[in-house]
């Protein structure tokens, strides 16, 4: 089974391929996938008589307990008849329907062959979460499919309509389908089964998946998007929407209903749901003009009669479900073929300007009857045997099912008289109305239509061995008397003369229809019309809620995210009470200075009239953390807080200067006292919950071992740093490729003037009176003037801040540095140089795109993942290395090192990337502003 799936995705990858060297022809190859299946399953027809299942059992995530889970019993059997047999006529009939200019149809074969491995991956799922994974791909698939001419509108709305009801109800399938894999602690059906939960909860989580069920089988109130899925190509409607799609969630009912159908919602839910539908599709098919639509509202209320048949639970209703989905697949998708033919041949399916096609098409007239008479339930055909069967299950029930029985012949009754519908309308002559012409029918382009229909044909004829394949299904079921068995004819019962008046029901429905003596009236609720209020309604409110909060204001929108971390981590550390009694306000009294200086700058900062004495001041509050980092051991953190908060406290400077000094007018004090009440329940809130975080812990925590295995494993004595580029290397690469995401937006962002970063040797930011390397103590390399002083010392200190850099980088194993401190130190000797003298200074000491830079760390740092793969090791594993070297004496050698290297080639470039992009464009602004200054007093 897992082969069969992959051969379908195989198919689907090279099948735009043969469409390009071959045109249509191709589709008879692609068609050899689906057709493999339906081979495949042909095969194990002996196996699925005996009532025994084929199961295949692949390991997908070990870690997890998730398997590749597959498991074939007799009602996956007969899906896969349906999905491989109709499959690969469909795509034979494609082959003469489409042209082979059609610029989508490689596309489409693609999608198609995917669609068909994504149902058949479905139908044989046992895990539930596989289940799902499939049961998503055929709505994806379904929507391209739908949407296969993207040019007109109708398809693209149709095909969003059905890719949104039908996601939403998987969405809340997926939950039912969590409900009962936690509580069997299994999420294979077929164990899942034989551990069901009890009460409400079984009961909440059937009706989440019954969401799923019915909205994929357009089960009221889910109905309205499979009529607008008709805007797809016949032969998409013909597969999905009669043999594939929508008969997914009739799969899933059919195969849960052993297990759950006497729990309390099933049944009403799906007779109440199924009568409905039925009634309602059966009575909309009577009013439509065009046969696709006539067809598709049929399908709704064949639908409607699937689910009610297999969710009545019985023995007997389970059998004549399993024959009426394969009654149903057969007549149906010959009948979306059919009309395929009619519309190619006529350019029309608008039964009110057909006429005299039965005449000029007899073949065609035959085929269409066959399936017709099968729809109708006339003998011999499989439909009449299935829906027998389902009228003869219901007649031995009380009460209920005989209510049920009644809805059963109304609604038989109603699929007679629009079979009666589409008969005339397609292929009878009408007074008044001029002959259709048409073209000739070829039978390469009708013979997948007549197999579909003469296999209805024979599946009727031999119902009892068809009945010998299908028993096993139905008997998972109890059986409260003797057991039906399908036959053609069973003699003058109950069943065949409601069968009888059915038929005589609806033929004479369809003649006062026919001749005016009864109106179809539009039904007082359009499902269709409600969806678009709907969607209508939700675009509103987005709208209205969108001018409500995005107002431009971030004062509103930082106040909004603080009080909702208020409210909701707040109650939440209210309901936990009793908090820890454990509680120490600090070890030492530096500890309590060190903090007390953070509140004060803290409250400063926001007091301040200034924005960078506000600055300022936020920068006391870090370096006071630096310091109680330092206080409570640990200096790594420490050094990168210090060397962070430098960093920022520069690139705010860097923008702070173009802004004006002060503050805006401060908001009027009542906003300012609810602006101090939020800013201390933060505080509070924040307070609080690290101290349950930290107090609260009752499992060892996983640091515990990490000195040992930073030695022993990671090959250092530094815990913080073999944790970063070792233990937790996976972590740490992923950190870097978001500062590499990050400097790509920063550069990406900021207007980036060619004059300010163009390119001369190389080198980004010079312009062509930019000297590679500046002179030494020059004044006025720009237009603004610059300190001697400062430039002096940063050219006397660069270089030993820079050496200092290199240091940190290989001592950082052993001692406290590291790559990202070490690229912090080197990115501040660089936003040093840049204070000093601005670009011209900066592309001096570093005369290198800071792309280079950032794509070098990168690939650094993945190499040395890679290297140790190659090795034989696994990604990122350190290798430890130790020489003795002449002159150097004993070398310790990790090769994480090469990794800490990249991520310091990372921090420099982001740093660099940061400088060029906020600074460069801030000098050309301020050069420009002291240019035309200049000018002005010039001048005057």
């Amino acid at each position: 089974m897992l082969v069969l799936v992959a051969v379908h995705v195989l198919a689907a990858v090279v099948a735009p391929v043969l469409v390009r060297s071959w045109g249509r022809r191709a589709l008879y190859l692609v068609a050899l996938a689906p057709a493999a299946t339906l081979a495949w399953a042909l095969a194990q027809t002996g196996t699925v008589r005996s009532g025994t299942p084929v199961v295949e059992t692949v390991n997908w995530v070990p870690q997890l307990g998730l398997d590749v889970a597959l498991r074939m019993s007799t009602l996956s059997w007969l899906m896969l008849l349906l999905v491989g047999g109709v499959g690969a006529l469909v795509l034979a009939y494609s082959a003469r329907y489409f042209r082979s200019d059609d610029l989508g149809l490689g596309r489409f074969a693609a999608v198609f062959v995917a669609f068909a491995g994504a149902m058949l991956g479905l139908v044989v799922s046992d895990d539930l979460l596989l289940m799902y994974v499939f049961w998503e791909l055929t709505t994806v698939f379904s929507y391209l499919l739908i949407a296969s001419d993207p040019t007109r509108r109708a398809s693209r709305r149709a095909a969003m309509q059905a890719l949104l009801v039908t996601t939403l109800g998987g969405l809340a399938m997926l939950a039912g389908f969590v409900m009962l894999g936690e509580h069997a602690g299994s999420y294979r059906w077929s164990e899942i089964a034989g551990n069901l939960p009890k009460g409400g909860y079984l009961a909440v989580a059937l009706v989440l998946v019954l969401l799923g069920a019915l909205s994929k089988s357009a089960i009221f109130p889910f109905s309205f998007w499979l009529p607008g899925a008709m805007a797809a190509p016949t032969p998409v409607s013909a597969y999905l929407h009669a043999a594939a799609m929508v008969k997914a969630g009739v799969f899933l009912v059919a195969l849960m209903g052993p297990a759950v159908a006497e729990a309390t919602p099933w049944r009403p839910v799906l007779l109440a749901g199924g009568l409905i539908t039925m009634f309602l599709g059966g009575w909309a098919a009577l009013r439509q003009v065009d046969l696709k639509l006539l067809l598709a509202y049929g399908t709704v209320s064949q639908l409607g009669l699937l689910m009610v048949v297999l969710g009545a639970g019985t023995r007997d209703t389970a059998l004549a479900g399993v024959a009426m989905v394969l009654a149903h697949a057969l007549f149906k998708a010959t009948l979306f073929l059919v009309v395929g033919v009619i519309d190619h041949s006529t350019g029309t399916r608008d039964l009110r300007t057909l006429s005299g096609l039965g005449r000029k098409a007899p073949a065609l007239t035959v085929v269409a009857g066959l399936a017709a008479a099968s729809m109708a339930g006339l003998p011999p055909m499989a439909g009449f045997v299935a829906k027998e069967a389902a009228v003869d299950a219901f007649l031995h029930g009380g009460t209920a099912d005989l209510v049920v029985l009644a809805g059963v012949v109304l609604g038989s009754a109603l699929t007679v008289a629009y079979t009666l519908r589409f008969v005339w309308g397609a292929f009878a002559g009408k007074p008044g109305v001029p002959a259709t012409p048409a073209g000739p029918v070829r039978w390469p382009f009708l013979a997948p239509a007549a197999v579909l229909a003469v296999t209805g044909l024979a599946v009727g004829a031999f119902a009892p061995a068809v009945d010998r394949v299908l028993a096993p299904y139905a008997d998972l079921y109890p059986s409260a008397g003797s057991a039906y068995r399908l036959a053609l004819w069973h003699g003058l019962t109950p069943a065949l003369g409601l069968s009888a008046l059915a038929i005589t029901a609806g033929a004479g429905l369809f003649l006062l229809l026919h001749r005016g003596r009864l109106r179809a009236a539009r039904l007082p609720v359009d499902g269709a019309a409600v969806y678009d209020r709907l969607i209508g309604a939700v675009d509103r409110l987005a709208v209205e809620l969108t001018g409500a909060t995005q107002r431009g204001s971030l004062p509103f929108y930082l106040g909004v995210i603080l009080l909702v971390l208020v409210v909701l981590p707040g109650g939440a550390l209210l309901a936990s009470l009793p908090w820890p009694q454990r509680f120490t306000l600090w070890n030492t009294p530096l500890q309590a200075v060190a903090g007390a200086v953070v509140i004060v700058a803290a409250v400063a900062a926001a007091r301040a009239l200034r924005r960078l004495t506000a600055m300022i001041l936020v920068g006391v509050s870090g370096y006071g953390t630096a310091l109680l980092f330092i206080l409570h051991g640990a200096p790594d953190l420490a050094l990168t807080q210090f060397l962070v908060e430098t960093v920022t406290i520069v690139m705010f400077v860097l923008v702070l200067r173009r802004l004006p000094t002060k503050f805006s007018e401060r908001p009027i004090r009542a906003s300012r006292r609810g602006r101090i009440a939020l800013g201390v329940a933060v505080g509070v809130v924040t307070a609080g919950m690290a101290y349950v975080a930290t107090s609260a812990r009752v499992a060892t925590p996983i640091s515990v071992g990490f000195p040992d295995k930073a030695v022993s494993y990671g090959g250092g004595n530094n815990i913080v740093n073999v944790t970063l580029v070792d233990i937790r290397a996976w972590d740490t690469m992923g950190e870097i490729a978001v500062l590499v995401v990050a400097a790509t937006g920063v550069a990406s962002l900021i207007f980036r003037r060619s004059r300010d970063l163009g390119l001369r040797r190389g080198i980004p930011g010079l312009g062509p009176s930019d000297s590679v390397r500046p002179r030494w103590l020059t004044v006025g390399a720009t237009i603004r003037q610059q300190s001697v002083i400062l430039q002096t010392i940063t050219r006397l200190l660069f270089h030993a801040i820079a050496l200092f850099s290199i240091y940190l980088l290989f001592s950082g194993h052993n001692a406290p540095g590291g790559g990202f401190a070490a690229g912090l130190v080197a990115g501040l000797a660089l936003t040093v140089r840049y204070l000093a003298g601005g670009r011209t200074e900066l592309n001096g000491a570093a005369p290198v795109d800071a792309g280079v830079v950032l794509g070098a760390g990168l690939f650094v740092a993945l190499g040395t993942g890679i290297t140790a793969m190659l090795l034989g090791g696994e990604f990122l594993q350190s290798a430890v290395l130790d020489l003795h070297v002449p002159v150097l004496g004993h070398v310790h050698l990790v090769s994480s090192v090469f990794f800490d290297v990249g991520v310091y080639l990372i921090v420099v470039g982001l740093v660099l990337d940061i400088l060029r992009s906020l600074g460069a464009e801030m000098d050309r602004q301020h050069e420009t502003e002291d240019t035309a200054e200049i000018r002005a007093k010039e001048l005057v």
